[in-house]
Parts: C-alpha cells; sequence; structure tokens
C-alpha cells in the first residue's frame, strides 16, 4: 500500500441519499435510533440496525442485477469513471431482538442491536450476525421471487367441463333445470365472455418481484455475563467472535450451545480490575490472527496458533510519543471505543474520545498518523463529563485503499481526513444539503496513563464551570455515532438519529 497526498485529498464529497429523515422539529423516538451500520464485503448490501432491535436492509440498485446484464467492457468502463453514483432502495427488514428479563440476576436485557456482521453467502443467500448485550443471532436472508397478480379474472376459463360444473350446487346437491334437449342456452353465453375475459387479461395477469425472506437459523446465547460489544467474522467463513467487557469468545457459525474462551481478562478479585476489552477485530486475511482493544488506550494483535488462551502472548500497540501531563479525564479520553483495519490488514484505525489514529502492525511504539477531532473540547471536558457526553463511543472506518478515515462527532457532523496531511480534514453535516467545514487546527498529542478509569468516579478537585452547552459551539443533543465505509468504492453511510445518510466522492 502506497500512501501519497494526491488529488484524493482534494475529493468533493456529495449528497447521496437519506433514509427516514424527519421534518424540522419532529420528536425522535428512543427506538428509531439507529445503532448499527455494516456494508456486505461485495458492497451491494448494507445493513442498519436501530435501538428497537430491528434490522433494515438496503440493496444497491445498480449493483448485481444490472452487472449481470453488462459486459466485461463496460464492467471495466464503470470502474474508471468518476461519475458512479451509488443508488440503494429498501429490500426488507426484520425483528432481530426483543426486550427479555433475566429473572436469575434481576436484570432487563435491551433489544438494543449492537453490532451487525454479514457472513459468507453460500448459494446466493445472504447470512448476517446481529447482537445485543446477551444474545447473537445469526439470520439468512434469501432472495425470493413472488407474482403479484394485479387483475382477478371474475370469470376463469379453463375448459368447458369446469364452465358445465358450474352451474351445479355440490353443497346443496340442487341441481337447475335443464332444456328439452339438454342443452344451457346461457352456458354457451357464459363460456363465451370466460373466453374473452381470459384473453384479454392474460397479458396483466402476474407481474414478477424480488423480494427477500429472512429466518433465524442460529441463536448463540448464554456465553457471555457481561455487556457484548464486538462482533467480527473470520476470513475462513466457518467462525466467528464475540466480546465482552472482559471475555472474547470464538465461536463456530454451525454450532450454537459452544463456544470457546479464548480471551479472559477477568481477575480473580474484581477489585484488582484495570481495564476492560472495548472493541475486537478478526484480521482481514489471515483467520488466526485478531486485535482487541481496551480502555486503556492498548491496542493487542494476537496468533490463535500460539496458544489457546490469547491472554499473554500479544503484541501491544502503544503510542509512546505522547508527552502531555496526565489529569483526571487522561484515563476517560484514552479509552479506544473502536477499532478497524485496512483492507490488506497492514494498517489499523482506531478511534479514541478525542481522535482518530492510525497504526502499522509491524510497528508498536507509536501510531503512524494522529488525527484531532475533539481538540476544540478539550477546555470543555467537566462539562462533557457531567452530562455523559465523554463516555461516548464514536466509530470509525477507512476507505478501500487505506488512504482516507472517518468518523463522526457532535452536531451530526462526519469528519474525513486524508493520508499524509495530518491535522487537517473537513467535516460534512448529516444533512440533505451538508455544509463542508475545515476542522479546527490540531494541537500537541494525548499521553495516556498508565491506569485506566474503568468506573465513572466520583470528581473531587473540579468545580462545575459556570460554561453553558452554547460555549461547546456544538449541539451535543445530536451526535453521528454510526458509520460504516464501502468496502471499495468511496461511499460512506453513517446514522444521525434516526436518518441514515449516504455521502460519495
Amino acid at each position: 500500500m502506497t500512501f501519497s497526498s494526491d488529488s484524493r485529498t482534494q475529493m468533493e464529497w456529495k449528497f447521496s441519499q437519506v433514509f427516514g429523515e424527519r421534518p424540522p422539529g419532529e420528536d425522535v423516538h428512543d427506538v428509531d435510533i439507529i445503532s448499527a451500520i455494516g456494508f456486505d464485503k461485495s458492497g451491494d448490501y448494507l445493513a442498519v440496525g436501530d435501538r428497537g432491535g430491528r434490522v433494515v436492509i438496503f440493496e444497491r440498485k445498480d449493483g448485481k442485477l444490472l452487472n449481470q446484464k453488462r459486459s466485461h467492457r463496460e464492467l471495466e468502463l464503470m470502474d474508471f469513471t468518476s461519475a458512479w453514483h451509488p443508488d440503494f432502495q429498501y429490500k426488507t427488514e426484520f425483528q432481530s431482538h426483543k426486550p427479555e428479563f433475566d429473572y436469575l440476576k434481576s436484570l432487563e436485557i435491551e433489544e438494543k442491536i449492537n453490532k451487525l456482521r454479514w457472513s459468507a453467502t453460500p448459494n446466493g443467500s445472504q447470512f448476517i450476525l446481529s447482537t445485543n448485550d446477551k444474545t447473537i443471532k445469526l439470520w439468512k436472508v434469501k432472495e425470493h421471487k413472488v407474482k403479484k397478480v394485479k387483475e382477478m379474472d371474475p370469470y376463469p376459463y379453463v375448459n368447458s367441463e369446469n364452465a358445465l360444473l358450474a352451474e351445479r350446487s355440490f353443497i346443496t346437491e340442487k341441481v337447475t333445470s335443464s332444456a328439452v334437449n339438454g342443452n344451457h342456452p346461457e352456458w354457451t353465453e357464459k363460456m363465451a365472455l370466460s373466453m374473452s375475459l381470459s384473453q384479454d387479461i392474460h397479458s396483466e395477469i402476474t407481474d414478477i418481484e424480488d423480494t427477500a425472506q429472512t429466518r433465524c437459523r442460529k441463536v448463540y446465547a448464554h456465553a457471555h455475563d457481561f455487556n457484548i460489544n464486538s462482533v467480527s467474522t473470520n476470513s475462513d467463513g466457518e467462525t466467528f467472535i464475540s466480546a465482552d467487557d472482559l471475555r472474547i469468545n470464538l465461536w463456530n457459525l454451525e454450532i450454537s450451545d459452544q463456544c470457546f474462551n479464548i480471551i479472559d481478562m477477568k481477575p480473580s478479585n474484581m477489585e484488582d480490575l484495570t481495564e476492560v476489552i472495548t472493541s475486537a477485530e478478526f484480521h482481514p486475511n489471515h483467520c488466526n490472527l485478531l486485535a482487541y482493544s481496551s480502555s486503556r488506550g492498548f491496542i493487542r494483535l494476537v496468533d490463535m496458533r500460539q496458544s489457546a488462551l490469547c491472554d499473554h502472548s500479544a503484541i501491544i500497540l502503544q503510542d509512546g510519543d505522547s508527552h502531555e501531563l496526565k489529569s483526571f479525564f487522561t484515563e476517560i479520553i484514552t479509552s479506544i471505543s473502536d477499532i478497524k483495519f485496512s483492507k490488506d490488514g497492514r494498517y489499523m484505525l482506531s478511534r479514541d474520545y478525542m481522535s482518530l489514529k492510525l497504526w502499522d502492525v509491524n510497528m508498536d511504539s507509536s501510531p503512524v498518523a494522529t488525527y484531532k477531532v475533539h481538540e476544540h473540547l478539550r477546555p470543555k471536558l467537566c462539562e462533557l463529563y457531567d452530562n455523559d457526553c465523554l463516555f461516548d463511543k464514536f466509530a470509525c472506518g477507512l476507505s478501500g485503499d487505506g488512504l482516507l478515515f472517518a468518523t463522526g462527532s457532535y452536531s451530526n457532523r462526519l469528519c474525513i481526513f486524508s493520508r499524509g496531511i495530518q491535522s487537517e480534514g473537513i467535516t460534512i453535516e448529516a444533512s440533505r444539503n451538508p455544509e463542508r467545514r475545515p476542522l479546527p487546527q490540531g494541537a500537541s498529542r494525548t499521553r495516556r496513563s498508565s491506569l485506566s478509569n474503568l468506573t465513572r468516579f466520583y470528581r473531587q478537585g473540579h468545580e462545575n464551570s459556570s460554561s453553558d452547552r452554547n460555549d461547546l459551539s456544538c449541539n451535543l443533543y445530536s451526535k453521528l455515532l454510526h458509520l460504516a465505509w464501502h468496502p471499495s468504492r468511496n461511499l460512506i453511510a453513517c446514522g444521525a438519529g434516526n436518518s441514515l445518510f449516504m455521502y460519495y466522492a
């Protein structure tokens, strides 16, 4: 992968589509807020989960169906054209999870979809993993052609016998009177009418329509004591991992009642707990490698071939070049909320509260680049802590070629950075008419603490600031937490409230 400062840095991002946009002033129900987004490997399908436990699937109109009709030459020309404008349409939706109650622990289990991951697609079917806090489900989404009847012939004509038998009542065994010669004059009229109607309607009776059927194939339950924060499918097409705060389990897609614990960070005494797992991801190409991040700002790379329990055989990526004094908030803002591998697996993108960091997996001492996202909020950390915004978990994404990176922010802003231009980028407001703004210039890198903040400690020595939300220069009620980058095109899907926005370049 070659990184350079080229014309990609000057890309013009344009609004593509929006689904679920609400009129100004209309209240948004909590169950409708988007909580997970994910493209499939081909990029022809997009899945969106919400807090109400629903999963909605969109399909590209200009996707595989049209590509099948084009010649190889036409497809090659499409790859090089700059006027590619994606167009997605609603395909289907289903209720993945419902509210539950754990009577043993007196605990309510929300239906909110935490993660969505597409799986292998044998026999033309799509499989998708969805999870809430405790239970993972595997859904099969299959194409189905349906014949729809536009008009129904009130006198269907099949043959003369059916037309004659229609005059006999087999329920009452009553037979109408017949003519002396055994013929009914009205039968001839009705048969002629049936024949004429069937001939007129024949060309409009049926219409073939593509739909999708969803069915739950597997339920992977009772394997996590803590809330599930990550699900990642393996490149072998047979296994996947699920991660909660302290453990990572390895599953086989075909076996729902058994899993293997490969990471266990739970200490014998919970008072000795120093960090928790925040995200986990399989390597895109090597089925034996995976990475997981922690609340201390570390990323660990493990090889499952070295040990059945991968706790102590990890390469740790950490920022060793930071030189900032520690503070009460340092332990919170350095917690990594999301990690993503590049397509070739050489680089990794991580998101903490303040910044995006790009890592070379062969360099564990410091990130390759750091991009400031919330540096302008550093003087307001006290207010952000008081209203719990400091604990918001923002996702990240990177383009298929690894040259562009994206994440979300407050005021429904999408932040896009380019490799080679550090601390510079653009923001796009999630709306039909996005405004492109330069990001504020970044300051020095942050330094993470050797201690982690696992709970919301009572803050001492920090008095409440007299400033209000208006001093933050952003709307904390509107936040763009979830996004996904198309696997091969410069297309970003992001969720702002209950609306799904798409932008392309």
